[in-house]
């Protein structure tokens, strides 16, 4: 039989035309008839055909979205899941970022790196300070519980690999300063547990073990000759004839603890994944993290696409953890109504805003800034321990610029009994300001310290120093940089608590040779 072409096109054209007629009718129709079931569906369960959003237009056929708008909506939650999850991963990166220097350095399998000279610049870490002597070391239970020796009179704390404060040891431990024996258990240890240890059970394999040896009269060699002396650290199996702890000097040696604010961020974050216990998180984090690609046993291998939205989402993150932490919105977190001076965390060291209510701001701005956990940074022990505010901005709320010249009047009768700090730092790092000096800071115990005629002192904050300023009543800044500073007391006494003495704000110096009046000029 012979077929008409010409028929064929006449029947394929109308048929395509039926089709695009059908279709645009369905398109074009926005009220579908009332059937017999049909009521009144309220507006606000219903999506619109069209919507204006912050992420662009989004299209819908009665509710279906369509390819462009179910892409944009995609690409978009893998955005806002990988920037949550670098506001929820700082504190498991920001530990994992201590793992390099300290292998590389001697800081595992039961040795220690001590800063013998105090640590200056050089090295980059979260708000250290100079009137201290650290040392640090990581603790692997992977093969076994460990045991810690430690020396009296430090301040020490145990952290897991999530930065979970486990248990402190030392002046706030539960030596009280005498020094002790701690046993750390691997998680889900079920074996004996021995006598004569202060046991501590973390949920991961690592645990972080930072201390602080204490200053004698400004001098820091009491301090390391007792802890290179009486720390020790070796595993339980080896109790009865324990392994040398080797220590390493790091005073002077340039080096990184500093988690990454780029697309490497979550490389580390799959590093702590891969070497600790699902069980030591909770589910909903866990699944944060493997909605785009973090799982334990996996690789991390995102595509083309998925890492150019999580390099935008690190950027984005990190963006916000600096707003958290350099311009924070929560009144509670200033010391005194709208003063410059900020607190590490006004939920404590839970980042709890009430029981079983989590303080998500408080957290990823207080691990972004600082480090180390501990009841002992927040609890009020007068007389012991240690006290902090910091501040980023002026007494006008304007940055703190390296080319301009500032001061801090400390009124008389400073309130600590031991000593008192100011320690500036790179906005950039969050670490020591590298300047000419090697110490950064202005401590209550630096020979030269001048104070007023009333009993008060001024610390002044500047790239020269200012005409007429004793030098240790000065730290240097750098033109063009931006920086902060963290005001310690060591032994902080009932007046700081009760606010009846109060830290001047930081008051720019509109003409540096101009002094305060009890300073003369």
């Amino acid at each position: 039989m012979k077929t008409d072409r010409s028929n064929v096109s006449w029947v394929v054209c109308a048929v395509l035309l039926g089709c695009l007629c059908v279709a645009g009718t369905a398109s074009a129709q926005t009220t579908p008839p009332k059937m017999k079931m049909t009521t009144d569906i309220p507006a606000e369960i219903t999506t619109p055909d069209s919507v204006e959003t912050p992420i662009g237009k989004l299209t819908f056929f009665d509710g279906f979205p369509d390819d462009r708008t179910t892409k944009l909506l995609y690409d978009n939650l893998d955005f806002m899941r990988g920037v949550q999850a670098f506001l929820r991963g700082i504190p498991g990166a920001s530990i994992q970022a201590f793992l390099p220097a300290a292998t590389k350095y001697g800081g595992v399998n039961g040795n220690v790196m001590i800063f013998e000279e105090l640590m200056d610049s050089k090295a980059l870490w979260l708000t250290a300070n100079n009137s201290s002597v650290y040392f640090y070391t990581w603790i692997d239970t992977t093969n076994g519980p460990i045991v810690m020796e430690t020396p009296p009179n430090v301040l020490g704390l145990f952290d897991d690999h999530w930065f979970r404060w486990v248990g402190d040891y030392g002046n706030a431990g539960p030596d009280k300063g005498q020094g002790g024996k701690f046993l750390i258990l691997p998680p889900g240890y079920t074996g004996d547990v021995p006598q004569g240890y202060f046991v501590m059970r973390p949920a991961t394999y690592g645990v972080w073990a930072p201390g602080r040896g204490m200053l004698v009269n400004g001098d820091p060699r009491p301090a390391v000759e007792s802890i290179k002396k009486l720390l020790k650290i070796y595993p339980l199996a080896q109790a009865a004839n324990p392994p040398v702890t080797k220590f390493t000097n790091m005073s002077g040696i340039p080096h990184n603890t500093i988690h990454a604010n780029d697309f490497h961020f979550y490389e580390e974050i799959h590093e702590v994944l891969q070497m600790e216990p699902n069980s030591a998180l909770d589910p909903e984090t866990l699944g944060l993290f493997a909605s785009i690609g973090l799982e334990k046993g996996k690789p991390f291998a995102p595509d083309e696409r998925m890492k150019k939205i999580l390099t935008q989402s690190a950027a984005v993150g990190n963006g916000t953890a600096r707003a958290l932490t350099f311009r924070s919105r929560e009144e509670a977190s200033y010391v005194y109504p709208g003063s410059s001076w900020w607190i590490p965390s006004n939920s404590g060291y839970m980042f709890l805003l009430a029981p079983g209510v989590f303080d998500f701001d408080a957290r990823s701005g207080f691990h972004y800034w600082a480090t180390g956990v501990t009841p002992a940074m927040f609890a009020k022990m007068v007389g012991k321990g240690s006290q902090y505010a910091a501040a980023f901005t002026d007494s006008k709320h304007q940055v703190l610029d390296g080319s301009k010249t500032y001061k801090v009047h400390l009124p008389p009768n400073i309130p600590a009994k031991d000593n008192w700090s100011f320690t500036l730092y790179d906005n950039q790092t969050r670490s020591c300001l590298q300047t000419d000096q090697r110490f950064p800071s202005v401590n209550s115990f630096d020979k030269g310290l001048v104070t007023n005629p009333d009993g008060s002192t001024d610390v002044w904050f500047s790239p020269t120093l200012p005409k007429g300023v004793p030098e240790a009543n000065w730290a240097q800044t750098i033109p063009g940089k931006g920086w902060n500073m963290l005001f310690r007391l060591y032994g902080p006494l009932e007046p700081w608590f009760d606010k009846t003495w109060r830290v001047g704000e930081v008051e720019l110096v509109k003409r540096a040779g101009t002094l305060n009046p009890e300073g003369g000029k």
